[in-house]
């Protein structure tokens, strides 16, 4: 999670359920000082899942001591307080933080350093404001719920070391987690929901059904992907290669390292620097020196593509597709299973175009999501459109004001008219466009982050990227970066939760295994007739010869969360059927051969759910 601080646009944007988990952080620490005065509060911000506060104190906080907290907040939610917003001045709220009284129930000994650092970090000309509930006094921006009355259900969750900022050169702090709700039937529901997401952790699922792992000798977050786990990447890949060969694509290849020169062009350096490897330094045959990087992005080399031929007018639009294989180097304490790794493989393309050419090109690629979220059930979606904050160009944002205003204002365009349902942040573009993260929520109502789209003004003027227009003039083309199925690692990762590993026919790795009823040869012969008909048609089909009973095989194969399982026994096999099995659903009852058979090909064929 970042510790940039918020802009006061981003703070005004904030939802209900956000103020709600903002006043609670207050209503923490006010229990928190109750028990421990001594206690020194740095930052308490709403998150996705809840509430932190950050806090500084010589008795290290433990579940067990959840409890005593939560009473002290439930008391000062009985007491509906208000939240009163006092605005100050700089040399007040610094006069305030160094009696000690800010974060704090009163003026201290000691001063609240926490809060000078931070009141050193607001911008001149930014108005300062405290909020005070009861005897509790914070410096904050706010904003929060009118009374510690109005929230309405809450709970401690775990607790966690920080570092303050998270700079490891700073003083480590506790971080208490916590979450909050309007009522306690919003609370009930979410931790069921959380229940039922341990029981579909794609890192349990992956382990159990063999599709993917890890190895100390490898490294930390560089995945190896078994045979199982190798299938789904193969099927994500035959899709979107069908799915872009249909929308004009052309797909290209590029080296998975670069020299250094091309991040400089590129501006990743020094910009990206902290999340690329170290470079490889080596000695060319004429003595000199040379940096090399593993790639961290495929755009660059896309630009370099682009720049390889000369372009023209009639060439646009151009987009090139590759499943490349990045390297971003990720803290070892922010990866997690698949979700944050540090070698993956992105289902990247780059789109170069005009800017007349911008909104129907922009827009298929929407359709493009649209396709994969019907495919994979996908019901619920938000694109979070970023935006740049103007007061920051030159530093986290390329320095082209103009470009910024009719960039974003052709995104804005593209996604009101098509009706997409997305939400607009300030302070969140990449540093060379807007940029659209892509959020989904998976059949239990757990969000996940899956890809990115960006619009890129600026980087494709800094490689020198030209066509010829109708006037024979020279112009840039705008440049669209878009990975609708994101990385392999995240989204399959997401379809492990989203589906319990219980995948369709189309995307299981174990489609079909046929159980024989014995060992008679008339048996096998015939299973293995139907094993030859099904493996003609690319269908991946097994089967299992062992000597165990009927109910072992059973057993295994749905523990194995195969899709379809074929019993043949005499009466199967007299007929000219099948007993057809279905993981999830049971026994279906004896069907005609031809009939099952022709089903599982059709049902592969047009992934059908």
């Amino acid at each position: 999670m970042s510790d940039e601080r918020k802009t006061l646009e981003q703070r005004h944007q904030m939802s209900d359920l956000e103020r709600l988990r903002h006043s609670a952080a207050h209503v923490l620490a006010t229990a928190i000082l109750r028990i421990w005065p001594e206690a020194q509060f740095a930052a308490g911000p709403p998150v996705e899942t809840g509430f932190y506060y950050d806090v500084e104190l010589p008795h290290r906080i433990s579940p067990e001591d959840f409890e005593k907290i939560e009473a002290g907040m439930k008391a000062e939610v009985k007491a509906n307080h208000v939240f009163e917003r006092i605005p100050l001045t700089r040399t007040q709220a610094l006069e305030m933080a160094q009696s000690g009284a800010l974060g704090a129930l009163g003026p201290r000994p000691e001063p609240s350093k926490f809060k000078l650092d931070i009141i050193q970090g607001i911008p001149e000309g930014e108005e300062i404001t405290i909020y005070r509930n009861g005897d509790f006094t914070d410096l904050c921006a706010g904003p929060h719920v009118m009374r510690t009355g109005n929230i309405g259900a809450f709970k401690l969750t775990t607790v966690a070391s920080a570092y303050y900022k998270g700079d490891e050169k700073n003083p480590q702090l506790q971080r208490i987690y916590g979450t909050a709700f309007k009522n306690k039937t919003e609370m009930e529901a979410y931790f069921t929901m959380l229940e039922e997401a341990k029981k579909r952790d794609h890192r349990k699922l992956g382990k159990e059904l063999e599709l993917f792992t890890f190895d100390d000798d490898v490294g930390p977050g560089l995945p190896l992907w078994l045979p199982n786990g190798t299938v789904l990447i193969e099927e994500l890949e035959k899709l979107a290669k069908e799915t872009e060969f249909a929308g004009g694509y052309d797909r290209v290849r590029t080296p998975h390292l670069a020299r250094e020169s091309l991040y400089i062009t590129s501006g990743h350096l020094p910009y990206y620097a902290e999340s690329m490897f170290p470079p490889m330094e080596m000695q060319e045959g004429d003595g000199v020196k040379d940096r090399y990087y593993l790639k961290a992005m495929n755009c660059p080399h896309h630009h370099k593509l682009f720049a390889a031929v000369p372009r023209s007018y009639r060439d646009l639009p151009l987009r090139l597709a590759e499943y490349g294989t990045c390297y971003r180097y990720e803290q070892s304490g922010e990866l997690f299973g698949l979700m944050r790794v540090r070698s993956m493989q992105m289902n990247d393309a780059h789109i170069y175009c005009t800017e007349d050419q911008f909104e129907s090109e922009f827009n298929a690629v929407n359709q493009m999501y649209l396709k994969y979220f019907n495919i994979f059930g996908i019901e619920k979606y938000l694109m979070r459109f970023s935006t740049h904050d103007p007061s920051r160009l030159g530093q986290k944002f390329v320095d082209e004001p103009e470009l910024w205003k009719k960039t974003e204002d052709m995104v804005r365009g593209v996604l009101q008219r098509s009706g997409i349902n997305f939400i607009e942040v300030p302070n969140e573009a990449a540093f060379y466009g807007p940029k659209i993260d892509v959020q989904v929520w998976s059949a239990i109502g757990r969000e996940f982050t899956i890809a990115t789209n960006q619009v890129d003004f600026a980087v494709p003027r800094r490689f020198g990227l030209v066509y010829k227009t109708r006037e024979n003039t020279e112009a840039t083309p705008l440049c669209i970066h878009r990975a609708p199925l994101g990385t392999h690692e995240r989204f399959i990762g997401f379809l492990i939760e989203h589906y319990a590993g219980n995948f369709p026919l189309w995307l299981a790795p174990q489609q079909v295994r046929i159980l024989p009823i014995g060992d008679e040869e008339p048996l096998i012969e015939y299973s293995q007739s139907i094993l030859t008909e099904l493996r003609n048609a690319g269908i991946r089909v097994t089967i299992d010869a062992s000597s165990d009973k009927i109910n072992g095989k059973v057993l295994r194969a749905e523990e194995q969360k195969v899709h379809t399982m074929l019993v043949i026994g005499r009466r199967d096999l007299d007929a000219g059927a099948v007993s057809l099995r279905v993981h999830g659903k049971g026994n279906l009852g004896a069907k005609p051969r031809a009939e099952v058979v022709a089903d599982i090909i059709t049902a592969a064929q047009t992934r059908r759910a």
